[in-house]
Formats: C-alpha cells, sequence, structure tokens
C-alpha cells in the first residue's frame, strides 16, 4: 500500500511535471519571442534616432589653452595677434594755455612722455600703436630729449620741424620720420586753437606707413607685469585684512585701501603746467589735473571715418585717468639759446612709480639712446610696471614730487 502510494504519488509528480514543463517551454519560448520583437521594434527606432543625436550634438575635442599675446607697448592684452608688432607713432603734441589744450586723441595713446619745452611750457611724446582717432594732435616741434625717449619704441617721429640737434639727429640716425605734411595732416578750422591747429588721424597714419612701406615696429617697451600679476599686486598690497584672503576681489573694491590716494608733480613756478593726480580705487586709475584743479581734459574720438574735421565738432570730452604715473628727476637747465630746455634723459636719476594705489621710491636707468628706461626699487631690484597707459613726466631737479 505504501508501495503503490508512492508509486501513484510519483506518477502524478512526473504528469504535473510534464505539464509543468510544457508551460514553461511555452512561457519561456512566448517571452524570448516577446523580447526579439519589441528589441527588433527598439532597434529599428533607435538606430535612426542614435544617428541624429550623433549628427546634432557632434563630440568635440576640448580645446588646448591658448597662449595670451601682450602688447608690448602697454602690456595689455591683445585680442588680435596681428597687433603686436603694427606699426607705432611717436607724436609731439604740446600742452600750453595758447589753444593746444583739450588735445585730441591723446587718450589712446599706450605711453606718453612729458617734460618741458620752453619757457617752462610743458610737452608731449604721445606714443601710438593701433590707434583708431579720428582726430590726433595737435602736432608741434621736437626736442632732442623727446627723441631720446622715442628712440626704444621703433616708431615714426610725428612733428612740425623742431629744434636744429632734434632734427640733426633725425637724419642722421635714419628714423622714420613724418614732420608737417598735409598729404597727411590737415590744418583745423576753430579758431580757438590759434597756432595749435595741426591734426592728423588714425587713417592718415596707416596710409603714411602702407606708402613708405613701414609695415611694423620692433616695440621694445617697458618691463611690464601681466594683467594677473598686476591684479595680486594690488591685492597684496592693499587689502586691509591680511589673512582674510578670500575676502578681497577684484571685483570688490571696498575691501582694498590706497596707501597713496593724491600726487602732486611741481614743473616749476608756473601753476597751469603743474599736475595732480587723484587715484580711484575702483577702476584702478590715477584722475589727472592741472596744477589749477582743473581736470585734463581730451577730446576722445573713436570713429575715424569722419574725415579730417575739427575735433571740436566730432569728439567728446574725457578725463585722463592713466593706470601708472612715473615721476622721474632729471637735470635740467636752459639750452645754449637761452629759450629751450636742456633735459638730460640719459644716465640716471631718483624715480616715484605710483601704481595700483601704492608709492615706489628708487631709480631710473637709461644706457644709451637706443636703450630702455629701466626702473628699480630702493633694493636695487627692477620694477614691472602695471598694464595700461602709462604717463611718464620728467620733473625737473629744481621741481618736486610730493605724496
Amino acid at each position: 500500500m505504501d508501495e503503490k502510494i508512492t508509486l501513484n504519488l510519483n506518477d502524478e509528480a512526473s504528469t504535473n511535471e510534464k505539464e509543468t514543463n510544457k508551460w514553461r517551454f511555452f512561457l519561456i519560448g512566448g517571452l524570448a519571442g516577446l523580447v526579439v520583437g519589441v528589441g527588433l521594434i527598439l532597434v529599428s527606432f533607435l538606430l535612426p534616432r542614435a544617428e541624429k543625436v550623433a549628427l546634432t550634438f557632434p563630440i568635440i575635442p576640448s580645446a588646448e589653452p591658448t597662449e595670451q599675446i601682450y602688447s608690448h607697448l602697454s602690456g595689455e592684452i591683445l585680442t588680435d595677434p596681428s597687433q603686436l608688432n603694427a606699426p607705432t607713432y611717436c607724436i609731439q603734441t604740446p600742452n600750453g594755455t595758447d589753444g593746444a589744450r583739450p588735445q585730441a586723441g591723446l587718450n589712446e595713446a599706450g605711453v606718453i612722455f612729458e617734460a618741458i619745452a620752453e619757457a617752462g611750457i610743458t610737452r608731449f611724446a604721445a606714443i601710438y600703436q593701433n590707434p583708431q582717432s579720428a582726430a590726433i594732435g595737435p602736432i608741434r616741434s621736437l626736442r632732442l630729449y623727446y627723441l631720446e625717449w622715442d628712440t626704444p619704441f621703433d616708431c615714426t617721429i610725428v612733428h612740425a620741424g623742431g629744434a636744429d640737434d632734434a632734427l640733426a639727429a633725425v637724419r642722421a640716425g635714419g628714423y622714420k620720420d613724418l614732420t608737417e605734411n598735409y598729404a597727411y595732416m590737415y590744418r583745423g578750422t576753430y579758431s580757438g586753437r590759434l597756432w595749435n591747429n595741426l591734426f592728423t588721424t588714425a587713417t592718415d597714419l596707416r596710409q603714411f606707413s602702407a606708402d613708405k612701406g613701414y609695415a611694423t615696429s620692433n616695440v621694445n617697451g617697458f618691463s611690464r607685469m601681466t594683467p594677473d600679476e598686476a591684479t595680486r599686486d594690488r591685492i597684496d598690497n592693499l587689502v586691509k585684512e591680511k589673512l582674510v584672503i578670500t575676502k578681497p576681489a577684484a571685483s570688490n573694491t571696498s575691501e582694498l585701501s590706497p596707501q597713496v590716494s593724491a600726487i602732486n608733480l611741481y614743473f616749476g613756478n608756473v601753476p597751469a603746467y603743474n599736475v595732480s593726480y587723484t587715484y580711484d580705487v575702483t577702476t584702478n586709475t590715477y584722475k589727472r589735473s592741472y596744477g589749477n584743479g582743473r581736470a585734463h581734459e581730451v577730446y576722445a574720438c573713436p570713429t575715424e571715418n569722419l574725415g579730417e574735421r575739427n575735433p571740436e565738432d566730432i569728439c567728446v570730452l574725457t578725463q585722463m585717468g592713466p593706470k601708472v604715473v612715473v615721476a622721474m628727476v632729471v637735470s635740467e637747465k636752459k639750452a645754449s639759446d637761452n629759450y629751450h630746455e636742456d633735459i638730460t634723459a640719459i644716465g640716471t636719476g631718483t624715480v616715484y612709480i605710483f601704481q595700483n594705489g601704492v608709492a615706489i621710491k628708487g631709480t631710473w636707468n637709461k644706457a644709451s639712446r637706443s636703450d630702455q628706461i629701466k626702473f628699480f626699487d630702493e633694493n636695487g631690484n627692477e620694477v614691472k610696471l602695471a598694464p595700461g597707459q602709462t604717463f611718464v613726466s620728467a620733473v625737473p631737479n629744481y621741481g618736486g614730487v610730493e605724496y
């Protein structure tokens, strides 16, 4: 009985197992068919879509970081590499009260040298590269010391005549020379200019270079910090809380405290030609004013296709605000004609450098006419200038620097 029961159970289990296996076969087969079918459907839909996605969103390899290119003149970043060796122009620009003010286009100059020309009246040698201005000037005569400062910049000397020794040096030195020439200059008609009415334009200067084959300039500029180095230098010098290094930032100038906010440069006994600067911590610039307190305004003429016209008709006034102010103390005396100045531009002397809200006292050194001026602090370390427009004033040894 037990054996029979066992046999009956086994038979029933065997039968049930067969039935179960049969259903398993149909179920697995069905599922397999369903999976294959769905897979085929998905593939049929997804393959075209994948192709479309690949076409719509191509894989782009990450670009290698590009090296920044900095202007040899101003130290600023250049977005167009062709501008690096573009022709430069050193333009003699007056600063008298006899119609020379306001100057035009001076805001575009990368470096501006300032010194007395005669009778206590200062004059500029303004150095441009890639100018865009519709009016640049006025243009006046050349002095030898301006030529000595200009030479390292490999520029076209733009002037209207000059002192005999300066003109002789230009001829003997084979300089690129553009003296008063109405093919590339014009006389304005505004009566208030008097004899300070000779101007040029960026278009005229480029045309001169093209006509003469002066395609490039090999600029030997000042030693400069990069923009990033200058920003770090500024924060390191001016931050109020030295240990809280996360607070100060270029966009948060409230955390910066200038060490020197006001500068006065004295060229002599004529207040109209003395200069003052006020440091603007927000823009990191030095707002320039004359000794009488009036802002040194110039005409900004950004559009160059307006033709040869009066700056008063086509330009807008803006205050000069260089990034760097350099005051070089120079040996100065009357020239042999007892009218022009005799300034020692080659040699050495005391210098005061104002940048990033601080003052650096040291020495300047210029070894020869072709060598660029180098600046050193009181420990003998070379000083790099911050990038941006730089005003270099030759303060006579009988003048003064106050800050």
